[in-house]
């Protein structure tokens, strides 16, 4: 709901229009109704899209608001992503340590998201991965209950509700972020020409060429949700560097790689998929499909 009142605002903003003007309409994804288990068991991303998009699809709503890391790559090709809002902190917050190596010997670090336990079990193979899901007040909440030591989130999220003095933020460069990580996707109808127009008065260029890159990575690289891979793109001119690291899921096994392209240049993430997955150990390898499956 948060990214959708910042979403209504900037439209207000860019269009002299009325609050009155936009509804919004929340919707309950299974996503969040379904927290005993991890995405990949149940679903994946489609939980958090696949309501919205019936919704949209059938004209009972005229946009919906995303988390972007919470897309699935493949979209459908009836359903257009019409605008991102500039990104947020891209950086994973700490809560409960101040850095990864301040965690206790075995500590316990509660997260459900492949990405973050491979990255921590490869710096601290010594810690203890507990399943967390739920939204940014149920995971302090667990925390707060000891079901955990520590435990990962999103420094976007945080500063959207207003939590900015909760735990570290940390270093994008050392621990780098999810793909599509603290970016704010707004999808329309493909062939609706006037919201699409609508929409891309706030569209942020320079963020929607950032994580066009990230998804044009994940596409080649056929990954999904149990495939745990870290992104972190930096802007360098007119273009745009774009660093990577795959992981096995145990953190065992990483392999890195980093590209410079032209901004809006989607054969530079190509490129770096194609690399990386050519460097890639099987107990990488095994969890991207690569991009023919990937189309």
């Amino acid at each position: 709901m948060a990214q959708a009142e910042e979403t209504r605002d900037r439209l207000i903003a860019a269009h002299g229009l009325d609050a009155a003007d936009i509804e919004l309409v929340p919707v309950t994804a299974s996503g969040d109704r379904i927290q005993d288990r991890p995405l990949a068991e149940i679903g994946g991303k489609a939980l958090w899209t696949k309501e919205l998009d019936a919704w949209l699809v059938a004209g009972e709503i005229d946009f919906a608001v995303h988390s972007l890391k919470d897309v699935e790559t493949i979209r459908p090709a009836d359903i257009a992503i019409a605008a991102i809002l500039p990104r947020e902190d891209v950086r994973d917050v700490l809560v409960g340590a101040a850095s990864i190596a301040a965690l206790p010997q075995g500590a316990r670090v509660g997260t459900s998201a492949p990405r973050r336990a491979a990255q921590l079990l490869h710096a601290r193979p010594d810690c203890i991965v507990v399943p967390f899901r739920g939204n940014v007040a149920t995971r302090l909440a667990k925390l707060a209950a000891d079901e955990a030591d520590a435990t990962l989130l999103a420094a976007a999220g945080l500063r959207r509700l207003g939590e900015t003095g909760t735990g570290h933020p940390l270093p994008a460069e050392q621990w780098l972020p999810a793909p599509g990580q603290g970016a704010i996707a707004i999808e329309c109808r493909a062939d609706d020409a006037v919201t699409r127009t609508l929409l891309a008065a706030i569209d942020h260029a320079p963020s929607h060429h950032a994580v066009m890159a990230e998804r044009a990575l994940l596409a080649a690289l056929g990954g999904n949700c149990h495939s745990p891979i870290a992104v972190l793109t930096t802007p360098a001119g007119q273009d745009l560097i774009l660093r990577a690291a795959l992981f096995s899921p145990d953190g065992s096994e990483r392999v890195d790689g980093e590209v410079r392209f032209p901004a809006g240049d989607l054969s530079g993430p190509a490129a770096l998929a194609a690399d990386l997955l050519a460097r890639a150990v099987p107990a990488i390898a095994d969890h991207f499909a690569g991009p023919a499956l990937a189309r």
